[in-house]
């Protein structure tokens, strides 16, 4: 099997689990292959994309590069167009393909976890990129009500709206007294060091039948744990994290793996982080 290089295109990257991620995707398939850190300017972005065509099959982006990255691609899947972010490249010598497997791995989280998204009434907490992906799943897998609340509603880009025409943008205040299927968590609010925030207050994550947390350190925000105590179904963004890595992957393979992988991998993980 051809040795292929793989990377991780950002600014700041020190705190990154891709590389050990996608090195356990390697020892758990046999794929033979490197994964880098490619810590990159955005003046040098063009640059740094060029060269990489002729020397990497495939990439990851973050920030600050996930919509800088996109003019200068060959082609960009329709999910990533809606979305308006790239997070995946795959080089072949027809082209560089832009990808969001972020789409992919929030559905395959869900998936796994049993948690249904037609016709159910779901709430997406933030406006920042990662509810973009969120929001995009929601409306392709048609659920019945989206509302997406943020502090301030004058200030939520209008993109939203075309990535969900049906959503309802509400404040938190609004959100009191709204009882649904699914909320999400799609701020940075209880991640590792200040623990001891939530979103929401206990009573809101009560309304819901799950909570689903897009953070994964620590694995049990306060978020997560007032839905474990109000008896509700809670899921943190471990599973998505790993899932967006190997969809990133099933792209660069041209092949499809099985959530059993997501699983081994990440239990792995836990075990040495």
């Amino acid at each position: 099997m051809k040795f292929m290089q793989y990377g991780l295109l950002g600014g700041k990257l020190g705190h990154s689990l891709s590389p050990k991620i996608h090195q356990l995707f390697f020892k758990y398939t046999g794929v033979t292959g490197s994964y880098q850190l490619l810590e990159t300017e955005l003046e040098a972005l063009p640059a740094k994309v060029e060269a990489m065509r002729s020397t990497y099959a495939g990439s990851n982006v973050t920030i600050p590069h996930k919509i800088a990255v996109m003019p200068l691609l060959d082609s960009i899947a329709s999910e990533a167009q809606a979305i308006g972010a790239v997070n995946t490249i795959k080089f072949t010598e027809a082209g560089a393909f832009g990808y969001n497997t972020d789409y992919f791995g929030f559905g395959r989280m869900l998936e796994y976890n049993d948690i249904a998204i037609t016709g159910k009434l779901a709430v997406v907490l933030g406006s920042g990129g990662a509810a973009r992906a969120v929001m995009k799943y929601l409306a392709d897998q048609e659920a019945g009500e989206i509302y997406l609340v943020t502090r301030d509603v004058t200030a939520v880009d209008k993109h939203f709206l075309e990535i969900a025409p049906n959503c309802k943008v509400i404040d938190y205040a609004e959100l009191e007294s709204i009882k649904g299927d699914v909320i999400i968590n799609c701020t940075p609010v209880g991640m590792y060091p200040k623990v001891e925030v939530s979103p929401v207050s206990d009573k809101v994550t009560a309304n819901f039948e799950a909570a689903v947390d897009l953070i994964y350190n620590p694995a049990e925000t306060l978020f997560l744990r007032q839905a474990k105590e109000a008896g509700k179904k809670y899921v943190n963004g471990l599973f998505m994290l790993g899932a967006q890595a190997v969809a990133a992957q099933e792209i660069w393979q041209g092949k499809q793996y099985d959530s059993d992988l997501i699983v081994k991998i990440m239990a792995d993980l836990e075990r040495n982080i």
